[in-house]
């Protein structure tokens, strides 16, 4: 008796999806979004660089070492050093005061606040986002600058030796970096706490309890739980805020003694920013002088784009160590 073997069958057919009208609105909406954004940003790009190279091929000064802003003259010479300068450092100190307290606060309203306690405070950090830029600008000059000069003297006598907190005029007014980056910090810190709340929020309780039952301590669980998993969250509203430092206008336009002057002591009044000095000299400026500004307003965008392309780097090479792959 012989057997055949079964003849084998065809696999079946793989289902096919079914897409509904809705879904290919939706996608094609989505895809239109961000090929508008890439337009958009493609138009600024284009635009700076064509107003830019109109200005700085007549600049009879360095464009990047210069430390004058005066295009008006016959011939024009201008630069952007002091401007530089002084965006960086005052961002720096915006962001070293205001990082770590926007994570103390983020981790007190997640982890140590009662509800009762912890409500209230989030909803008055939100409302501090909300604030215009020019209030803040108005507060620092009449309330902040007063009340600093105290501060820039212990400074001066104490920490002197560091050339950075070295004071050349004591009786000048505090409307110097120095003042600026604490109220940048200021403005800055809603948001990074915000940002940084919502992300701490998000970490699994289960990785918190697993911590407290192998006999963890609070600070242990934050340590080990909870700040590996919001890294990467917690970097990208640090950037937030740093985009906002950098790019602050009417607050540090408000507060700050600007001049054409290069210094490292940072409690003294003088340096600009670069919205700082559009926002002073737009409105005098002629046509080639608007192109020079746009040429400063180029250099910031650049910087800006730097800054958040290292932030994304930053994020990609931490997030294999992220709690959010668990």
């Amino acid at each position: 008796m012989t057997t055949t073997a079964p003849s084998p069958t065809a696999p079946p057919d793989k289902p096919t999806a079914v897409t509904r009208p809705g879904d290919r609105i939706f996608a094609g909406l989505s895809r239109g979004s961000g090929i508008l954004l890439l337009v958009v940003m493609a138009a600024i790009a284009v635009f700076l660089t064509v107003r830019a190279a109109s200005a700085i091929s007549k600049d009879h000064g360095n464009f990047l070492t210069t430390f004058e802003w005066t295009p008006s003259l016959n011939p024009p010479v201008f630069g952007i050093a002091v401007l530089a300068y002084g965006t960086v450092v005052s961002s720096i100190i915006a962001m070293a005061i205001a990082v770590p307290i926007a994570i103390g606060i983020a981790l007190f309203i997640t982890h140590y606040a009662p509800r009762r306690l912890g409500g209230p405070i989030a909803y008055v950090i939100d409302l501090l986002a909300a604030v215009p830029s020019i209030v803040y600008g108005l507060w620092g000059a009449l309330f902040l600058v007063p009340h600093l000069r105290g501060l820039n003297l212990w400074l001066d006598d104490y920490f002197s030796w560091t050339i950075i907190f070295h004071k050349g005029d004591p009786n000048s007014a505090a409307r110097s970096l120095f003042t600026v980056g604490i109220l940048l910090a200021i403005m800055i810190l809603p948001i990074i706490t915000n940002v940084s709340r919502e992300v701490i929020n998000q970490v699994p309780k289960m990785h918190e309890e697993a911590a407290l039952a192998l006999g963890a301590t609070r600070w242990e669980v934050i340590r080990l739980s909870v700040l590996p998993f919001a890294r990467s969250g917690i970097i990208s509203a640090s950037m937030l805020g740093l985009g906002r430092a950098l790019g602050e206008t009417m607050a540090v336009a408000t507060v700050l003694s600007a001049s054409p002057t290069l210094s490292a002591h940072i409690l003294d009044p003088v340096g600009g920013t670069f919205s700082q000095n559009i926002v002073a000299k737009f409105g005098e400026a002629d046509e080639f002088g608007r192109d020079a500004l746009i040429a400063s307003g180029l250099v910031l965008f650049v910087i800006t784009l730097l800054v958040n392309g290292a932030a994304r780097l930053i994020i990609a090479r931490r997030k294999e160590y992220s709690g959010a792959n668990a």
